[in-house]
């Protein structure tokens, strides 16, 4: 049994999120895409934590069901202060155990002045240490996590606005910091190099403003062997009613007995982030982590800073530089390439692209024809999820032609050519014939650090 998970995420009542990103929508494109547990997202909004209650009762377990989709009680709060002569900007994610809690912590909010009504992802001035011990206080069974540790406007370790270690953001109230999110523009491989991440959970999460974008990155989570060696007579398996809050939390905590652990992260290629590279995209400048040491961060147009990438600033704090002979590359049974730390100390992951950017890529870019099939395939053939990671390759070409079980093959080993994203421009991925500028790209992406 996997459960994969998609714990950060938005509602319609943030900025620029599709007004389809209602309960029943989440569900029914989760089901689609094979997630089993989503987060609710922006339960600080009164008006969206109104329709969460509605359909949603405290129960025992902080697991929430809605049309065969699992819910657990998230949001994203942004904490925007001052500290060190800096301005810092850090985004976090909060998971609750209840709706109880959920209440307790908007009305504390609320008395400090944060105008929750403003937007799905609400602005405070506390600082995100004060945030976390604010919300300890209220539940000590509160998850809090970093959310997308390296963007750099928005983050704990942002180039821009963040901090160089978690102490220095929170002081020794790290201890409870438990995980981080990659964001699109890292990987693991990339905060496996930090070493005060060296002992903690790495979650993904897709941070989806839309419902198509959910599962873009997600966290699998599996039970451990004692739960199937303790199964009740005559129970064939585990179903997600088996599970609570706390056992995800668990998960996530790596606590001795946990029910469930994580069993890998499904990832963006990295380079398709939008900020992995440095630069400056009014001024189309962009640059590696090589060549942002030879030519600076200035930019050169303009002359103004460039924003810093995900990748530079990894550099910056990295204590080891993990390359190939460091890693293990493992394919399964459907070929599907797992990626692990060379001692296996870290749960591994796998990097897939969306299957509506595959089929994207399959129509000649056509949105009407790659949504039309993709509609097609998840409602006659299996989930998002099933086609990317376990579908034999001889199904896929018999459903849906060789061309996609070519593609499939393609991401599942890891030979896609991403030309990576800078400064808010998503990087594209390749996954077909590349031209001689893509080869002339590529061989320049090959000098790049990761």
């Amino acid at each position: 049994m996997q459960i994969i998970a998609d714990l950060h995420i938005h509602s319609k009542y943030s900025r620029a999120v599709s007004p389809q990103m209602n309960l029943e929508g989440i569900a029914f494109w989760a089901d689609k895409k094979g997630i089993s547990l989503v987060g609710t997202g922006d339960w600080t909004h009164p008006l969206w934590f109104r329709e969460i209650k509605s359909k949603f009762k405290d129960n025992s377990s902080g697991v929430f069901q809605l049309n065969g989709v699992g819910f657990l009680l998230s949001t994203e709060i942004s904490s925007i202060y001052s500290q060190g002569d800096k301005l810092r900007r850090i985004h976090s994610v909060v998971i609750s155990p209840s709706l109880e809690t959920c209440e307790k912590i908007n009305k504390e909010l609320t008395k400090r002045g944060c105008n929750l009504m403003a937007d799905g992802r609400p602005i405070i001035g506390l600082s995100a240490k004060e945030l976390l011990k604010l919300v300890l206080e209220i539940d000590e069974r509160v998850l809090f996590i970093p959310a997308h540790v390296w963007t750099p406007w928005f983050s704990v370790f942002g180039s821009k606005s963040g901090f160089d270690s978690l102490y220095e953001c929170f002081g020794d109230f790290d201890r409870y910091i438990y995980a981080i999110e990659t964001g699109l523009s890292s990987d693991p491989i990339m905060n496996w190099q930090i070493k005060e991440l060296e002992n903690r959970s790495i979650v993904s999460s897709s941070d989806a403003h839309s419902c198509p974008k959910l599962g873009r990155e997600a966290t699998v989570f599996v039970p451990t062997m004692e739960q199937f060696n303790n199964l009740p007579a005559g129970r064939q398996g585990l179903t997600m009613k088996d599970f609570t809050y706390d056992d995800f939390s668990d998960a996530i905590k790596q606590t001795s007995n946990s029910k469930l652990k994580i069993g890998y992260t499904i990832e963006f290629f990295p380079e398709e982030g939008k900020y992995h590279w440095t630069g400056h995209r009014s001024c189309n400048i962009k640059y590696s982590a090589a060549e942002t040491k030879n030519k600076g961060i200035i930019c050169p147009v303009c002359n103004k800073p460039l924003t810093v990438g995900v990748e530079n600033r990894v550099l910056e704090l990295s204590e080891k530089l993990l390359i190939d002979k460091d890693l293990l590359f493992v394919k399964n049974q459907a070929c599907l390439t797992f990626v692990y730390d060379k001692e296996k100390k870290r749960r591994p992951f796998v990097s897939l692209v969306p299957l509506l950017e595959v089929l994207l890529e399959i129509n000649s870019g056509s949105p009407t024809k790659a949504q039309k099939e993709y509609e097609r395939l998840t409602a006659n053939f299996a989930t998002e999820f099933d086609i990317l990671l376990r579908k034999p390759y001889q199904e896929i070409e018999s459903f849906a032609g060789e061309k996609l079980r070519q593609a499939i093959e393609t991401v599942r080993e890891r030979k896609v050519f991403v030309d990576p994203g800078y400064d808010g421009v998503f990087g594209q991925v390749k996954i077909f014939q590349k031209t001689n500028e893509d080869n002339k790209k590529e061989q320049t992406t090959q000098q790049a650090l990761f």
